[in-house]
C-alpha cells in the first residue's frame, strides 16, 4: 500500500483527491495539511511514501515546504499538483527537489499513475512541462563533459533520462531489469554529483542532449 499525504489549502480539492486515491486498492491517504508548516510537521510524523503538494498556500508555501521536507528526509518524494504551469512556479519547485509537477486539470488516471511511478523512482511531469524543462536546460551554457568514469551502459541510461523516460521505460528499451536500472541511476547520481532525479535529468539534458 502506497501512503500519501495531501497538501492543499482548499478543503474541496483535498476531499476530491482523497476520494480519487481511496477508490484504488493500492493507495491510501494517511494525512492532510492545509499549509506548508502543517505539511512539514505531518511528513515528519507520518513518513508517507509520497506528498502531493500544492504551491500557493498561506504562510509557508509549497516550494519552501518541499525544500524543508527534502532537507530533513532526502529520500522523500514530493509530487507538485498546482494550477500554475509557468516557469516562475515550475523551476523553483524543481530546485527545491520536487520529483514531479502536474497541473490540476490532469486526467485522474494520469495522476494516479504519476503517484505510483514517482514512488517507484520515476521523474514525472506533464508532457509540456517536461519539454520546457529540457528546452531550458539545452539553452543553458555548455556544461562540463560527462564524468570520465561513466560506463557505456551508464551513458545509455543517462541519454534516456535526458529524454524524460522513467525506470520501466528505460528497462524496456535497454532490455534490462528495473532493479538494474535503479542501480545505474544510483551510480549516476554519485558520479555526476547530483542528489536527485530532477537534477540528474537536467545534467543529462545539458551534457547528453546536445
Amino acid at each position: 500500500m502506497i501512503t500519501v499525504l495531501l497538501v492543499d489549502d482548499q478543503r474541496l480539492v483535498r476531499a476530491g483527491l482523497r476520494m480519487l486515491i481511496e477508490d484504488t486498492t493500492d493507495l491510501a491517504v494517511v494525512g492532510e495539511a492545509a499549509d506548508g508548516v502543517e505539511a512539514v510537521r505531518l511528513y515528519a510524523e507520518l513518513a508517507p511514501d509520497l506528498v502531493v503538494m500544492d504551491l500557493r498556500m498561506p504562510g509557508l508555501d509549497g516550494v519552501e515546504a518541499t525544500r524543508q521536507i527534502l532537507a530533513a528526509s532526502p529520500r522523500a518524494k514530493v509530487l507538485v499538483l498546482t494550477t500554475f504551469d509557468d516557469d516562475e512556479h515550475l523551476f523553483p519547485a524543481l530546485s527545491a527537489g520536487a520529483a514531479g509537477y502536474f497541473v490540476k486539470d490532469t486526467e485522474p488516471a494520469v495522476l494516479l499513475d504519476a503517484i505510483r511511478r514517482t514512488v517507484e523512482g520515476d521523474l514525472m511531469f506533464s508532457p509540456a512541462l517536461l519539454r520546457r524543462l529540457v528546452d531550458r536546460a539545452l539553452a543553458a551554457p555548455p556544461a562540463p563533459a560527462p564524468a570520465p568514469d561513466l560506463t557505456p551502459r551508464e551513458l545509455d541510461v543517462l541519454r534516456l533520462v535526458a529524454q524524460g523516460y522513467g525506470n520501466q521505460d528505460i528497462a524496456d528499451r535497454l532490455h534490462l531489469g528495473v532493479s538494474t536500472v535503479k542501480t545505474h541511476i544510483a551510480n549516476l547520481l554519485g558520479k555526476t554529483g547530483t542528489d536527485n532525479r530532477v537534477r540528474l535529468a537536467v545534467y543529462a539534458a545539458e551534457v547528453i542532449g546536445r
